[in-house]
């Protein structure tokens, strides 16, 4: 297989047609190399517009997402950047490209220690990995000036919310089946936020996600 060729066809056919023209992240997308974070078994299908199974019943991002939310984000070097949801550790690769910290939390031991490892052999530094459940955020280390939500939640938890700095972005999925929106929230403000929906998708939810509420009639 010509990875190379794989990684371009990725870019021009799935990414660049989904709305993402930013050079800078379709110059990150070929530095850090996506198959190199995939398991073994599906390396082969690392830039297929697919989610990629790995371990503990968890999935790796479509490509055209991870592209979407690097795009949307616009990550500058001073900033700090929470991930909750560490996966393979690839989406935390490329955050921790244009910032200046990447703290992300993984609640299975298996998969934090094989994103610990992915990130070791492709030599990404600024990225912490901690083992623990971040579906309120890791208020240890906030405020942050972006949170990443690399899972699906039926409702946003306000603790989330809270440990956003003045003017920092929220990007995660927000809904339940068949169809979850990607959200945008910026904080404007005192406790004041601005939500924007960028697009429908649907994404494997986070452990111990929130309950929405149900009603009965």
């Amino acid at each position: 297989m010509n990875l190379e060729q794989a990684r371009h066809n990725m870019i021009q056919q799935q990414i660049r047609p989904w709305q993402v023209s930013d050079q800078d992240v379709l110059n990150l997308l070929e530095i850090i190399k996506r198959e190199n974070f995939a398991p073994p078994a599906y390396q082969n299908i690392a830039f297929a517009d697919l989610e990629i199974p790995l371990p503990c019943g968890q999935h790796m991002l479509p490509p055209k997402i991870e592209a979407r939310l690097l795009q949307t984000l616009q990550l500058k070097p001073h900033e700090s950047v929470l991930e909750i949801g560490t996966g393979s550790g690839y989406m935390a690769a490329l955050l921790s490209y244009h910032s200046a910290q990447v703290l992300t939390v993984e609640i299975h031991p298996e998969l934090a220690a094989f994103a610990q490892e992915n990130l070791r052999k492709n030599n990404i530094s600024k990225v912490n990995v901690i083992t623990g459940d971040g579906v309120h955020g890791w208020p240890q280390q906030a405020p942050y000036d972006v949170i990443v939500v690399s899972g699906g939640l039926s409702v946003l938890s306000p603790a989330l919310l809270t440990q956003l700095k003045p003017g920092g972005r929220l990007c995660a999925f927000v809904g339940a089946a068949p169809v979850m929106k990607a959200q945008l929230i910026t904080c404007v403000g005192q406790k004041e936020y601005h939500s924007e929906d960028l697009f429908e998708t649907w994404v494997t939810p986070l452990v111990n996600a929130i309950e929405a509420p149900r009603f009965s009639f």
